[in-house]
């Protein structure tokens, strides 16, 4: 098997897993919050919690991997996402909190460090394609928490699925480290973590007019992710009539369009258009999806909800891998990961702050359509940069 075969599928697995750590807490919520006392709501404080704290571990992330090799840093971010399961597992507030801040800690180590390693692998033909490939372990981590998080609940309640869940972050951990001594032989052993400031990746990325372009469109359509993920199913309940379990799978649908669209756009970026227009292509994508929302009713045949669905999901979350392959192709060279660190930092606030758009715009009593209507502009906004000269 070639080496950048192994690659892809080493940091596949890792991303997926990874992934699945953040997805576990909102399947599991509605049995938690009886346990705790508090509303299933507070789902959306943990993932806050863990967005947030992934901000800081990618805008930090250039140093480690700097220093101790990116399939190093790679693991710690298995150890820190098993660490956390184990944490809420104890079952209290508090550890609850500090569960989801170590996964969100592991979780922005994650793609810096993935990006490290296929960049130096991949040829300039395939780059679009494989970071596709690789970040397809997003939506297969939702996949997974949303199949085996029930079932490990069933055979030891909410605690149960977040001890499977953290062991099986440490079982991979083990099983990786025969392709560290590849992995990372360029690291520096006297980098100096001391010295780490968050600012210098920022200064990175604006001072690059590439680099800006690509973290202010991810700040827009990781927002547009989110919003799907978390919204789809409210609206199609609420505004078209769809039982909860119909939704669910429309949902699902989404998800599958963004695993196809992940790796087929990272195709056609490597063979039919520049990965720049692929990206404002797929921005304007998901700007129309959104502002088809309003128009959803109980009139729609269903198979046409399920095909809007499909679009919606491989628009805005099929986009990530084209994302990543731009952020490590202008890049200044040696500096990938602390670009990508840095980008992403941008996504993670995207994710923490564009949900919250379409939840005030609702509770001004506007509705779901409005705010859906309110994001998808700015992600049109930012589409429109990636077709300028």
């Amino acid at each position: 098997m070639s080496p950048l075969v192994v690659s892809v599928l080493v940091t596949l697995a890792i991303q997926a897993l990874a992934s699945m750590a953040v997805f576990a807490p909102p399947v599991f919520a509605p049995e938690a919050s009886r346990d705790l006392a508090i509303g299933a709501a507070a789902a959306g404080i943990s993932t806050a919690i863990m967005y947030a704290s992934a901000v800081v571990s990618a805008l930090a992330s250039g140093g480690f991997i700097a220093r101790f090799g990116p399939m190093r840093v790679s693991q710690a971010s298995l150890a820190l996402a098993g660490a956390g399961m184990l944490s809420m597992a104890l079952g209290h507030l508090a550890t609850v909190a500090i569960g989801a801040l170590l996964v969100g800690l592991g979780y922005g180590f994650v793609t810096p460090a993935s990006s490290a390693i296929l960049n130096e692998r991949t040829p300039a033909r395939w780059r679009a394609l494989v970071f596709s490939v690789k970040q397809t372990g997003v939506p297969v981590g939702g996949a997974l928490a949303g199949a085996l998080v029930p079932t490990l609940m069933v055979l030891g309640g909410w605690r149960g699925a977040c001890v499977g869940t953290g062991a099986a972050c440490f079982v991979l951990m083990v099983m990786v480290q025969p392709f560290r001594a590849d992995a990372d032989g360029g690291a520096n052993a006297t980098a100096r973590l001391g010295r780490i400031r968050l600012r210098e990746p920022m200064r990175l990325v604006w001072s690059s007019r590439g680099l800006r372009d690509m973290a202010l469109a991810s700040f827009t359509y990781s927002g547009m992710q989110m919003c799907l993920g978390s919204y789809l199913v409210v609206c199609l309940h609420d505004v078209a009539g769809a039982s909860v379990s119909a939704a669910g799978a429309a949902l699902s649908v989404a998800m599958a369009g963004g695993i196809i669209g992940r790796i087929g756009w990272g195709v056609v970026a490597d063979r039919f258009v520049t990965p720049r227009h692929m990206l404002g292509l797929l921005g304007v994508g998901m700007s129309l999806a959104a502002f088809t929302v309003p128009l959803l009713g109980s009139q729609w045949p269903w198979l046409v909800i399920l095909v809007f669905s499909f679009v919606f999901g491989a628009t805005a979350v099929g986009w990530n891998g084209v994302y990543l392959s731009q952020v490590a192709l202008v890049a200044p060279p040696g500096r990938t990961a602390e670009a990508t660190g840095a980008s992403l930092a941008m996504t993670y606030l995207g994710v923490v702050v564009t949900p919250l758009v379409i939840w005030s715009i609702n509770a001004l009593g506007l509705g779901y359509g409005a705010g859906f209507v309110a994001v998808g502009g700015l992600s049109l906004w930012r589409a429109t940069a990636f077709f300028r000269r």
